[in-house]
């Protein structure tokens, strides 16, 4: 673990009373602030004429990087610094690649395929990271929209490589493995680690297997058979394992189409929390009739958690419809508001006159049946 401000100045003269304590030769008005400095690593350890061996040994061991990082056909795979996800969040994410063999007559067919799998992420699209091909020749052409390498290239990558013949000894390889390279960080474990899954599973065993290794801490996987339900599953997985803990998941603020709307479809509102966008989305698809959704910026918050902090007011509505041009856009001059905002109703009829707005409802899952009973 990188040594904290305190732990460092425990070392310096200021800490130790002597005659060179805060002699600001290093630049900074205390040895505090060049310990608080240099915990950051905004400031060199030379700059301290002071510092004893012991003090350099454990600094330099603490900010060496834990993993390392393999770059294939830009792909960054490892490079991780923590074991939880909360300590800073993970950083790139487990590489998804399936090896095709060439002699297999259907291989060209399994690539097609591979090509035409396509998850909508937030704001994201996502598919198969890696095809690496065995058996290659290059005399025949090979149409991929998937990065490819052959598998004699891949093998000249450095990675631990595990070989998953059963899942206990897999789990046990790589918890120890990750728990080398961060808490020791012991070289010998520094290498970003693969695992090759056992073609021999079936779809459903793989599937958890692989759920399971994602979580900890396989950084690449390789899998020897395609199947798009069970990389659908994992591929949704991993995004979730990936978000950064810290920072809301958003979506872009923008006017979404549902069911080939024209001019003059209905027009629902939220705010851009990704989960309050998928939840409305999710039900307007599904309508028997087309329709807009405008999505104001809001921080990626919820609908009152947004109003609360002052996220969704009738202003950033007024900024949102016009920096979207709905007015030129749409020929529709009613927006239905999510039903917990009811209270914002008259505020937005003076911020934005032209436009009639109609409290919707509180879930989305009402979405429906309030459009059956819809009069506008």
């Amino acid at each position: 673990m990188e040594m904290t401000g305190l732990q460092i100045f425990k070392y310096l003269p200021g800490a130790k009373k002597t005659e060179k304590a805060n002699c600001k030769e290093c630049g900074c008005p205390t040895c505090m602030a060049y310990a608080l400095k240099l915990a950051k690593q905004n400031i060199e350890l030379s700059k301290c004429p002071y510092i004893n061996d012991e003090l350099k040994e454990k600094y330099l061991h603490s900010i060496k990087h834990p993993q390392k990082t393999i770059e294939i056909k830009g792909l960054k795979i490892g490079g991780e610094n923590v074991l939880h996800r909360h300590e800073k969040t993970f950083l790139n994410r487990t590489t998804l690649a399936i090896i095709i063999d060439c002699t297999n007559p259907d291989y060209q067919h399994i690539i097609k395929r591979i090509n035409e799998f396509e998850i909508k992420g937030v704001n994201e699209l996502f598919h198969i990271d890696l095809i690496i091909l065995k058996n290659f020749n290059n005399n025949k052409p090979l149409v991929s929209n998937v990065p490819f390498i052959t598998f004699e290239e891949f093998e000249n990558y450095k990675f631990i490589k595990i070989y998953d013949k059963d899942f206990n000894q897999t789990k046990t390889q790589l918890i120890e493995i990750r728990k080398k390279a961060i808490l020791e960080k012991d070289e010998k474990y520094s290498d970003p680690v693969c695992v090759f899954m056992n073609k021999q599973d079936d779809t459903y065993s793989s599937c958890a297997k692989a759920s399971y290794y994602i979580c900890k801490y396989a950084n690449m996987i390789v899998f020897e058979n395609f199947d798009e339900a069970m990389f659908s599953t994992i591929v949704r997985l991993r995004e979730n394992i990936y978000t950064d803990p810290q920072k809301p998941l958003q979506v872009e603020s923008n006017l979404y189409e549902f069911n080939n709307p024209d001019k003059n479809s209905i027009v629902f509102l939220t705010t851009n929390f990704a989960l309050t966008f998928f939840a409305v989305a999710n039900e307007l698809e599904n309508l028997p009739v087309p329709s807009f959704l405008i999505v104001i910026p809001a921080e990626g918050m919820s609908v009152l958690t947004a109003w609360s902090a002052e996220k969704f007011t009738a202003q950033i509505v007024a900024n949102t419809l016009k920096n979207l041009d709905i007015r030129n856009r749409l020929n529709t001059r009613t927006i239905i508001i999510p039903g917990l905002l009811s209270h914002t109703i008259e505020e937005l009829t003076e911020a934005v006159p032209d436009f009639k707005f109609v409290v919707g409802t509180n879930e989305a899952s009402a979405i429906k049946d309030f459009v059956k009973n819809l009069q506008l």
